[in-house]
């Protein structure tokens, strides 16, 4: 079932170009790689994805959900790319391999180091090759120490951060992030080494090996929470949709529907009570300061319920909205999609195919000069650029490519 939401529809367009003229090989599967190599290739650069023939990224096998028999998981993180099918581990195969890293600017892999030391992917045999190659690997534990070689997947990086124990309700099980976060996080981290190499290599002309791993990248995310412990010893627990440190900082029930309410500051504090008419509150000096209304949270949080459960939630939110109170809705996915604001600001739209179902794309999220990110193209079909990359890159002729074709290289 595609779903029905009537987000705008675009074709293929130029889109943000600071990126022009840098060329990527992806050697990635799955999510965080791909991810990594989308961000490059919406910043302006060209993409070509190296997949195995036959079968191609590992996420194009990963549904339900599919649209039209494409794994909605692979279409969400691969716009924007060039397919390009190569068996590396042959001979034949990885003198082509040998071809296109030359022509390149950036390699992105996510094979561990001995995988990469067997097919000849690693930075060391690479840079023999073209010196000032940006490589970059994103791996479960990096690509050093005692841990290297371990296979990981973002629920195994997100045990290992300290995240998973910190989520969800104090008297049940750890949760994972409902988003695979350890992936989004190193295929961003990736991203903007890459770039940041890249300008320095625009100085001194020199490559750079970049090591992203998930689990530092996850374990980053927890920057505030690990730092506060290592500062103070004091092991923060579960507190669900509660915050340990910020008094008022939850979910509260109102007349019909859960709502977010964080008072992070005095001033917040002091501006919620006066704006549901309580100003005694907001001058209670026994409330000044954070500190102080964490030592009274059960009293207050009982307070503050009560109070809002007298009206509904949209008469709160609008309440809040006018009066600088941060709070919002607790969105259903479906109620994502459909958020007007998010749309308006162009991050959910639907890219457009000939003779077929539009794709769904959640954009960039960064406006550049006042506008919007757009597509140049979207989530190719395996194989798709093959022979046209082939030709203009390496400058193949048709029988050259159609041997490789027939003997399976490509």
């Amino acid at each position: 079932m595609i779903s029905d939401h009537p987000i705008p529809t675009t074709g293929g367009a130029r889109g943000f170009d600071l990126l022009d003229g840098v060329r990527v090989l992806d050697l990635t599967t799955s999510i965080a790689g791909p991810y990594a190599t989308m961000l490059l290739g919406d910043w302006g650069a060209e993409v070509v994805k190296l997949e195995r023939p036959g079968t191609g990224d590992d996420a194009r096998a990963w549904g339900p959900p599919f649209l039209e028999g494409e794994s909605l998981w692979f279409l969400s993180v691969n716009r924007n790319k060039a397919s390009v099918t190569l068996d590396y581990a042959r001979p034949e195969g990885r003198a082509v391999l040998g071809a296109l890293v030359g022509a390149s600017d950036v390699l992105v892999t996510n094979q561990v180091p001995r995988v990469q030391a067997k097919l000849g992917t690693d930075y060391e045999t690479l840079v023999l090759q073209k010196p000032d190659l940006i490589f970059a690997a994103i791996t479960g534990f990096g690509l050093t120490g005692a841990r290297s070689e371990y296979p990981c997947y973002d629920l195994i990086a997100e045990g290992h951060s300290g995240v998973m124990d910190l989520t969800g309700e104090a008297e049940n099980d750890p949760q994972k992030i409902g988003t695979p976060a350890a992936d989004m996080l190193a295929g961003m981290d990736a991203a903007m080494a890459v770039t940041a190499a890249l300008f320095a290599r625009t100085r001194d002309g020199r490559g750079r090996k970049i090591d992203v791993s998930l689990v530092e990248s996850m374990t980053r995310f927890m920057t505030p929470r690990l730092v506060s412990y290592l500062g103070s010893g004091e092991l923060p627990r579960r507190t669900g949709a509660k915050d340990s440190v910020i008094a008022i900082y939850q979910i509260f029930h109102t007349a019909d529907g859960p709502i977010t309410l964080g008072l992070g500051s005095d001033p917040i504090w002091k501006r919620f009570w006066k704006a549901v008419g309580r100003p005694e509150m907001a001058n209670d000096s026994r409330y000044a300061t954070n500190a102080e209304r964490r030592e009274a949270r059960p009293a207050l949080v009982a307070e503050i319920e009560s109070v809002l459960a007298t009206e509904p939630r949209a008469h709160w939110l609008a309440l809040f909205a006018r009066e600088g109170i941060p709070a919002g809705p607790i969105n259903r996915l479906d109620e994502v999609a459909g958020d007007q604001a998010l749309i308006d600001r162009g991050l959910i739209y639907g890219l457009e195919r000939e003779g077929r179902a539009s794709v769904p794309q959640v954009n960039t999220g960064v406006h550049l000069d006042d506008v919007a990110n757009a597509p140049r193209r979207g989530p190719p079909a395996l194989g798709d650029d093959t022979a046209e990359v082939l030709h203009r890159l390496l400058g193949m002729d048709a029988a050259a490519i159609q041997e490789l074709k027939d003997t399976g290289v490509v």
